[in-house]
């Protein structure tokens, strides 16, 4: 009987150490799938504590600003990762607009992740379908504001991204897709939904692989330059590469072509302006004929630095990237590299979250907005995944005066999260249709997102 009660005991601790183990793996696990909840970054730089937040300081109408000056210093935190798998959309969740703004369902359950999406002049929707190679097309709107019908346009892609109209105004001739290592372009006339002729390549051998594919593209509003944006081919490049790394030629950059010729070398284009770690978000303003960029900014030194940004683009300027950032902030990683640079860094005109993984912007030129919006730039925020707290998963507003950007930056799209910080949709492109309504595409949750505004 004693050995009895002893076994009993025995097994008793075992079921106890095995609850103890699985409950600690439990408390591991949410620590790289959940962020801490808290509504200020407790990293903040000493006397702004307000400037640096998590997704619980993020709601439509909020406004941001953050300066150079509140940039803490490097390795003022531990680099994290905290990976951003969506989950299913909870039957309760839906994301939320400024007050007036009604936000519905566009399209949803699509097979292919929507992307990019650019407005044709005749009203329907392009969308890129990145990792399946293709880009679709969205016409029309039923009486329920659903697709009147979809066709994919073009397949075969590797992984495509920008996409433009050429020449630019109401009668484009061609579709202009930025795959990863080349330019093409497709023939078209407005209301085509399939491509009515094969693919040319227009720039080909632009770097590739294998981080930062995106390539975004833009026309100036003369249709005489083609902008090309390349993201960098590594976070930073190693210390004991060459300077400069021949891996990093003609990446960090955004590049300029001719848009009427075909079969340019990627490698024989000019620079138009360098330093730019990954603006895959290009855009010209229909107003100044400026080019903007949204970026994203490098990882690794701390949960607040350095900040994603979005500006207009210098010809001719450099932004920092390898060596520098947000102006003269010298990168911890290569001290005492390029002295000369420092004074020559452009602080970019909006900065944002750090990590908040900043895509694809557009300008609103349409009436349907109040005036406020008119005139103004939208940018998708796709998300964090490198900070100890969710940050993005949202559109921005960026308010401007007199083409100027003021600096700061206004929630306008938020409630991509679930309130324990769970993230199940992730917007991508922004673009203005032809009735004025801003549309979301979200890879999170595979859908594209209407917003409306009306007093009612």
């Amino acid at each position: 009987m004693k050995r009895f009660y002893q076994f009993v005991l025995i097994a008793l601790g075992l079921v106890m150490l095995l609850f103890v183990v699985a409950r600690n793996k439990r408390a591991i696990a949410a620590q790289f799938t959940r962020p801490p909840a808290h509504a200020v970054d407790p990293n903040a730089k000493p006397a702004t504590p307000g400037v640096f937040t998590d997704f619980k300081g993020e709601e439509p109408g909020k406004i941001h600003h953050i300066t150079a000056a509140d940039i803490p210093g490097p390795y003022a935190t531990k680099s994290a990762a905290i990976f951003s798998r969506p989950v299913p959309k909870p039957a309760d969740a839906w994301p939320q607009a400024p007050a007036g703004f009604k936000v519905t369902l566009y399209a949803e359950k699509l097979a292919d992740p929507p992307r990019t999406i650019v407005t044709a002049p005749n009203g329907d929707f392009f969308v890129v379908s990145t990792n399946k190679g293709k880009v679709l097309v969205f016409h029309g709107m039923t009486a329920d504001g659903k697709p009147e019908k979809t066709e994919e346009f073009a397949s075969g892609l590797k992984l495509p991204f920008g996409i433009a109209f050429y020449p630019p105004g109401p009668n484009p001739k061609y579709v202009y897709i930025g795959d990863t290592d080349a330019v093409v372009r497709y023939p078209y006339q407005n209301g085509d939904m399939k491509a009515r002729g094969p693919q040319e390549v227009v720039v080909s051998n632009l770097p590739a692989g294998p981080n930062h594919f995106a390539r975004g593209v833009a026309f100036s509003l003369d249709g005489k330059q083609m902008f090309i944006s390349v993201g960098s081919h590594s976070n930073v490049p190693p210390e004991s590469d060459p300077d400069p790394d021949p891996l990093e030629f003609h990446r960090a950059d955004i590049l300029i072509a001719d848009p009427t010729a075909v079969n340019q070398d990627g490698k024989d284009l000019q620079v138009y302006a360098s330093g730019i770690r990954n603006g895959s978000g290009i855009a010209v303003d229909p107003k100044t004929g400026e080019l903007w960029t949204s970026v994203n900014e490098r990882d690794e030194i701390g949960d607040n630095v350095p900040p994603d940004y979005i500006t207009h683009v210098q010809k001719g300027g450099f932004y920092g990237w390898p060596w520098y950032y947000t102006g003269g902030h010298p990168d911890p990683r290569f001290p005492g590299k390029h002295p000369e640079l420092k004074d020559k860094v452009i602080v970019p005109d909006v900065l944002l979250e750090p990590h908040n993984a900043s895509l694809n912007i557009t300008f609103y030129e349409a009436k349907q907005f109040p005036k406020q919006y008119q005139g103004q730039l939208f940018a998708a925020e796709h998300g964090s995944w490198n900070r100890s707290v969710r940050t993005g998963y949202e559109v921005i507003f960026v308010p401007m005066k007199n083409g100027k950007a003021t600096g700061a930056y206004e929630d306008f799209l938020t409630g991509f999260l679930t309130p324990s910080g769970d993230c199940w949709g992730r917007p991508v492109g922004v673009a203005v249709a032809a009735d004025g309504s801003l549309m979301v595409t979200d890879d999170g949750s595979n859908s594209i997102w209407r917003v409306t505004y009306g007093k009612k």
